[in-house]
């Protein structure tokens, strides 16, 4: 592997106020996995955008084996060889997983034909899926294998992938790494962006860190550890999440017999959900994608009104209270879905924390927003949680995922709530940031909060919680003490085992 798949020279990006890429030069070799490592807003996602025709790039210059290589667009990176695996798959829910496919290609063959080839692929990668099925009843991981699986019906020459086992269970993680393994015997490239580290060193070849725009460094990531890989990201020394244990307080939330159906087709409803959260605590709350974080997140915040007596804070029933007034009693929550959710995309930072903080933070007076207040306190969330941003008046979509997060999270935990639900805290952030935000947290319950950590990384969830709970099709195990917890035991309560099967573990473990 010594020849030249895809090559960049000086290619250069600049957007009003920010430089996305300067000068960035690497090259990638037929075959090769090679990790794109970088803090949030280092330049990432407009460096894969440019390969993939999505951005235009001021200066510089690419090759593609050796010819000169200038997408104007997607569709002509991908008759040229290149395809990528988005971050946020694009499907449509109602839609079998052929009726998807067929939208991706220039010229769809017969259904039938469809098919068999999508069988054949999926066979022939380590990657089973029936292609009558509808993708709203898929999961997570099967999803994303319709995504690669259409990105392969193109015999691509280079595939790029951002952030592809963020949603993954370790099992689909495994099948995933075969498939891309196996990809690379053939001779196809990938391009592989992740802020997971460990599986960085465990899959890729080379790596190149970005860092403001501008390559700092490469190196082999399976002969550089972890903290190394991260110290060079960020440019200095990582930061561990520290954490002073304290007894629990009293209760604060109180959830008997949770039941509610999801608002969405494709949701998954809760069903009898039973779990006292004490002042002082961090409870975190591990489940694959689908199994009802949304719905259990919406009906902690108010976006799902519940029926009297199954939500109660400090006493007081709340199960049909909205969510401004949940607000003013202390209840706050950071869904998972950052763009569109938890943020307008077309608003500025400013405007995106009145939507949250106006009850808390006063910044309404007669009916009129106080800007100067909203200002400020975006700008406290900006500094407060280095997002990296020119300033609060920057719309909300011109951030890149990571620093957006990185507002969303700050924008509540400055609030000093009471309660405070967050889904996926660090979904798509670097390492750096990551740990600020497990800190915060930490900080937060330090404070006497009482803190629910939804999550799919069950790495985060060991670090930071006090207990552990597990969600399966809308229903909660019993949460126990995080502290010791087998991945044996893990597995068991992920795939929805009773407390006396865990239990039936632990006296089996015990007299091994």
């Amino acid at each position: 592997m010594t020849e030249t798949l895809l090559g960049i020279e000086g290619l250069t990006k600049a957007y009003p106020g920010v430089v996305a890429n300067e000068n960035v030069s690497f090259s990638i070799k037929p075959g090769e996995v090679h990790a794109l490592l970088g803090e949030n807003g280092a330049g990432k996602s407009t460096l894969v955008k440019t390969i993939y025709g999505l951005v235009k790039p001021d200066a510089g210059r690419m090759t593609l084996m050796g010819a000169p290589f200038e997408p104007a667009e997607p569709r002509a990176a991908r008759i040229a060889g290149v395809a990528m695996v988005f971050q946020h798959f694009s499907l449509f829910d109602a839609l079998s997983v052929a009726e998807n496919i067929a939208l991706g290609m220039e010229d769809p063959p017969k259904p039938r034909d469809l098919a068999r080839r999508i069988r054949e692929v999926s066979e022939t990668y380590g990657l089973p899926l029936d292609p009558a099925r509808v993708v709203g009843d898929l999961s997570a991981g099967e999803r994303q294998r319709v995504e690669i699986i259409r990105c392969l019906l193109q015999d691509p020459r280079l595939l790029i992938m951002d952030e592809p086992t963020s949603v993954l269970t370790p099992q689909e993680v495994a099948i995933l790494f075969d498939t891309l393994r196996q990809l690379s015997a053939e001779g196809t490239a990938i391009l592989y962006i992740s802020h997971k580290l460990e599986e960085i060193r465990t899959l890729c070849d080379a790596a190149t860190i970005l860092r403001l725009g501008k390559v700092v460094g490469s190196c082999v990531p399976k002969e550089t550890s972890a903290r190394e890989m991260a110290e060079m990201m960020v440019g200095g020394s990582l930061h561990v999440p520290e954490r002073h244990p304290a007894p629990p307080g009293e209760t604060v939330l109180r959830l008997s017999g949770l039941s509610a159906p999801s608002p969405r087709a494709f949701g998954t409803a809760l069903k009898d959900i039973n779990l006292d959260v004490h002042r002082g605590e961090v409870l975190g709350v591990g489940g694959v994608a689908g199994n009802g974080q949304d719905e259990l997140l919406g009906a902690l915040s108010g976006e799902i009104l519940v029926r009297p007596g199954m939500i109660e804070m400090e006493g007081r029933d709340i199960g049909r209270v909205r969510p401004n007034a949940r607000r003013r009693l202390g209840v706050l929550a950071a869904p998972e879905e950052r763009m569109g959710h938890a943020a307008a995309p077309d608003m500025s930072l400013t405007e995106n924390a009145v939507l949250s903080a106006a009850v808390r933070k006063a910044m309404l007076a007669r009916g009129f927003v106080r800007w100067g207040q909203a200002r400020t306190y975006a700008k406290e969330v900006i500094a407060g949680f280095d997002v990296r941003t020119p300033g609060p008046e920057n719309a909300a979509r011109s951030l890149s995922g990571g620093n957006l997060q990185k507002f969303v999270i700050g924008r509540e935990i400055l609030q000093d709530p009471e309660v405070f639900v967050v889904n996926q805290p660090t979904w798509g952030v670097d390492a750096s940031a990551a740990a600020a935000i497990r800190q915060a947290i930490l900080d937060l319950a330090s404070k006497d909060a009482a803190v629910i950590v939804i999550s799919q990384d069950l790495d985060e969830l060991m670090e930071i919680s006090d207990r552990f709970a597990a969600l399966n099709e809308g229903r909660l195990s019993a949460p126990r003490p995080a502290a010791g917890l087998t991945v044996d035991e893990i597995g068991l309560m992920l795939g929805g085992a009773h407390d006396m099967d865990v239990a039936h573990l632990d006296h089996a473990e015990a007299g091994a």
